[in-house]
């Protein structure tokens, strides 16, 4: 009888797939990952991320969660950033051809998305330990006469002219560049295999045909002579909202950045507390770590009672306090509610902290004697200063809490000598600031 060394024991793995099949995730595995989970023994996998821009965004979100689900499980996850086949592109869900970027640009986005995956993974010391690879460090070894030789002519173009990638991209026209990425990601799977005992990759459905390239190759190379390759497979299914709302862009179709400087942590909030009753439940599944338990009674809340919003406002925060802090979580919930009360702000400090998390516009104080209309067209708040006046005219405006009805109305003074709280409608409301000095 063998057994398995404690420090590779991880019994809790057995139970991974089903945790993914209940919470609507699960989309494909290989034949035997069933059985290679089942035996306890810890397991390494490996999930790619492109650095085609220097920030992850929250369709990110999904396979980052998978690594940590891997890691609460006893797997050690490994984060692969595409330093190599960045420098490429991925046709996989493209219309047309990737922008090539330059060395330099990938090496910025390289380094900024390492420091973002940090924050979600635990690389304490121990079995668990996750790594974060750079596929130049083996691709940019890589002599042409190499890849031939080594890795393509492990496929037939036939087999390669069948993928779904492929396929639909024929008729638009595919570079051999983008036509042969999906055999450098399988030179990564089997890089990662062979010398750094990597035994399963993760990703979405539509990287499923990426996937099993890999698959193939370490089956190929890894001299075992069995038809099933010894390396296994996780796809996740796509995110589709059951709303029909495209997950991952704001209303205003801006993508949804983890990188607070592109998305402040106050719209990354109401991103989520936004979410439609619709599809509520199927974001707390995906990505919070709460039980069956804790999700079904925050979904009978949700049908209860949806104008409450208990379950968007606590995926918000959950999500938030993950990717920003507890404390811009905090933040991010108090500023909202102060928006969404019915009476103005009037406090100077919350009034700052509101301006600062919404990223509220400023004025200089000359603009201030100018009048309503003119500060609200300066700042954004009406289109023009004709439309201003027509928002006046129709009693949409208030200053400070006082409706102007007034076309020529000069502004009330500041509160605090600095700032403005303006409502637009009975939805939209922005703190503006007066700069001082």
């Amino acid at each position: 009888m063998t057994t398995t060394p404690l420090a590779d024991h991880a019994p809790a793995l057995a139970g991974l797939l089903a945790e993914l099949e209940w919470r609507g995730i699960l989309h494909a595995t290989t034949p035997g990952l069933p059985a290679r989970l089942a035996t306890g023994r810890r397991i390494s996998a490996y999930i790619g991320f492109d650095p085609s821009a220097d920030s992850l965004h929250i369709g990110h979100l999904i396979p980052i969660v998978g690594l940590i689900r891997l890691q609460r499980h006893g797997g050690r996850p490994v984060a692969l950033v595409g330093g190599g086949t960045g420098m490429i592109g991925d046709p996989s869900g493209r219309s047309s051809e990737r922008s090539l970027l330059d060395a330099a640009t990938i090496e910025h986005n390289v380094a900024a998305i390492r420091a973002q995956l940090e924050r979600f993974l635990d690389f304490s010391p121990g079995p668990t330990q996750a790594v974060i690879a750079n596929n130049l460090d083996w691709l940019a070894k890589l002599s042409l006469i190499e890849y031939l030789r080594d890795v393509g002519k492990h496929f037939t173009v036939p087999y390669m002219l069948a993928k779904d990638s492929v396929q639909q991209r024929l008729e638009r026209g595919l570079s051999f560049t983008e036509f042969s990425y999906m055999t450098l990601q399988a030179f990564d799977f089997a890089t990662l295999y062979r010398e750094h005992g990597v035994e399963m990759q993760m990703g979405g459905a539509d990287q499923w045909g990426n996937i099993t390239a890999g698959l193939e190759l370490i089956r190929r190379t890894s001299g075992e002579g069995s038809d099933e390759s010894p390396a296994h497979a996780i796809a996740y299914k796509l995110l589709l909202s059951p709303s029909g709302a495209k997950f991952g862009k704001s209303e205003g179709g801006d993508s949804v950045w983890l990188d607070p400087a592109r998305t402040s942590p106050y719209a990354f909030y109401q991103y989520w507390v936004q979410t439609d009753d619709r599809d509520v439940g199927t974001y707390l599944r995906w990505f919070t770590f709460w039980t069956r338990d804790e999700i079904e009674a925050l979904d009978a809340q949700v049908a209860a009672q949806p104008e409450r919003r208990e379950a968007q406002r606590r995926l918000a925060f959950d999500v938030t306090a993950r990717v920003h802090g507890e404390a811009a979580a905090r933040e991010a919930e108090r500023v909202s509610e102060a928006l969404f009360q019915r009476e103005p702000i009037t406090d100077p400090a919350l009034l700052a902290s509101v301006h600062a998390a919404t990223r509220g516009p400023s004025v200089a104080p000359g603009s201030v004697g100018d009048g309503v209309a003119v500060l609200l067209a300066e700042t954004g708040l009406a289109p023009s200063r004709g439309e201003a006046r027509r928002l006046i005219s129709g009693g949409a405006i208030t200053v400070n809490g006082e409706r102007v009805t007034d076309q020529a109305a000069a502004m009330p003074p500041p509160i605090a000598g600095e700032w403005f709280e303006v409502r637009v409608g009975k939805r939209h409301r922005a703190v503006v600031r007066v700069q001082l000095g």
